[in-house]
């Protein structure tokens, strides 16, 4: 056996099966395998390396995922240090975070969302696109195909949201592209797209933005306010942790 201490920020992660009882953080590994990884070891427990950012036998020393542990030995599993910032800041949703998807959409990220993707099809459009996959599935997230990936903390939108924002501190665009397709939007003259108005539309607003991929316009209207109140949210720093400079809004929907 191996005995996993558990960071505190991770033990949420751990399978309850694992951790009923276990006020101290440690966590019993497999049956002893003379050639089973501290990395599956861990991944074996419920967590993913992709939320692992230090292993540590007990004297302290750091050990990669391909070492193989002793017999009863301790291994300290450390979470990920944050932000974690991206050179390319790029997403891929699971089919249950379609709400987020929204959400990152209206901050102005690349979020690629399908809400009938198979896990498969996530996993190849991750590698294939560069993107992170984020998803709440500990069983996707351990696919060793998978290049990067993140855990979803957190139960609603905002909750996710913020996690996502707090992990990566991507650069924003607040309302530069499509919440349904993910395109971006470009600005158009409003005789473009008058035909296209309700004429409670047409008296009142006067800047439109077009989808540059399904062709949506979008103009300031009745849910001005609570998307304002949203993005306001979204780009209000964590505590102990500012938020990036961003670019100055563009003209809003």
């Amino acid at each position: 056996m191996v005995v996993l201490e558990v960071a505190d920020e991770l033990r949420p992660l751990v399978y309850a099966s694992r951790r009923r009882g276990r006020a101290d953080g440690l966590v019993v590994g497999p049956p002893d395998d003379p050639d089973a990884t501290v990395g599956h070891v861990v991944q074996s427990v419920g967590v993913p390396l992709t939320e692992v950012g230090a292993l540590r036998r007990g004297d302290g020393e750091r050990v990669d995922v391909s070492y193989r542990p002793a017999a009863n030995e301790t291994v300290r599993v450390e979470p990920r240090a944050r932000p974690q910032p991206l050179e390319l800041a790029r997403f891929v949703l699971d089919v249950h975070l379609g709400a987020l998807a929204r959400r990152l959409r209206l901050l102005g990220l690349d979020v690629a969302y399908r809400n009938d993707a198979a896990d498969d099809e996530l996993l190849a459009q991750a590698i294939r696109e560069s993107r992170v996959l984020l998803t709440r599935d500990r069983g996707l997230l351990c696919r060793r195909a998978l290049p990067r990936g993140a855990y979803v903390r957190g139960q609603r939108p905002d909750e996710q949201t913020r996690d996502v924002l707090d992990r990566f501190a991507p650069p924003l665009a607040p309302f530069t592209r499509c919440v349904a397709c993910g395109a971006e939007l470009r600005a158009v003259p409003r005789e473009q797209v008058l035909d296209e108005l309700e004429p409670g539309t047409r008296r009142t607003a006067t800047r439109f933005t077009r989808c540059s991929g399904c062709g949506r316009v979008y103009w300031r209207g009745a849910h001005a306010e609570r998307l304002d109140a949203l993005v306001a949210t979204a780009l209000a720093p964590s505590p102990g942790q500012p938020r990036p400079p961003q670019p100055p809004p563009p003209n809003r929907r």
